[in-house]
């Protein structure tokens, strides 16, 4: 990598950076001046980057994806038993959703950007419910896509609380794995 493509990686990770803490405590009205502030640059820079705050948005989104899929390459989902790794989901993507809430609040969509989206984020959850049903640690009587559609809903619950400021990331991932293991272990209520 060059010295001019790596000075370009930082700015963007610097606005990217920026304007998810700036949007994130003043939400999708925050100024581009603001952000351009906070990550240290002028406007004109800013705007070279992102010629406009839905161009932003959309980079925030594709970080988002990026970062995820990171997490939950990290998270060794097959080498952990399914509670274990369950935790370890909830808590990474409250954590990243956490620092992008203005993606929720902007109505965001999924975009073609990322055409491995459910290769990198969804599936690898899929697999994980899969695996539990099979080894008796989580219910087998619910399909894994439904499972994830269920686990999706506490985290988007649990998103919500975070963004109230009324749970932190720990206590609101805490809460996600406890309301969904105890309903979807194996022999847990109907």
């Amino acid at each position: 990598m060059s010295r001019g493509e790596a000075m370009r990686d930082r700015t963007v990770a610097a606005i990217i950076d920026s304007a998810a803490v700036i949007m994130a405590t003043q939400g999708d009205g925050a100024s581009m001046s603001r952000i351009a502030d906070a990550a240290g640059v002028g406007r004109a820079t800013l705007y070279r980057y992102f010629p406009s705050r839905e161009a932003l948005l959309r980079a925030m989104a594709a970080q988002s994806v990026e970062e995820l899929a990171a997490r939950i390459a990290d998270a060794d989902l097959e080498g952990i038993p399914a509670g274990a790794a369950i935790a370890r989901l909830a808590r990474g993507f409250i954590a990243v959703g956490s620092k992008y809430t203005v993606l929720t609040t902007a109505g965001i969509q999924r975009s073609g950007e990322h055409p491995d989206i459910d290769a990198r984020l969804v599936e690898p959850i899929r697999a994980l419910f899969r695996r539990g049903a099979a080894d008796g640690s989580l219910r087998a009587d619910l399909p894994a896509d439904v499972m994830a559609d269920l686990f999706s809903g506490l985290i988007r619950a649990a998103l919500q609380l975070t963004a109230d400021g009324r749970a932190g990331v720990e206590e609101a991932s805490a809460a996600v794995v406890s309301v969904f293991l105890d309903g979807a272990r194996a022999g847990g209520p109907p």
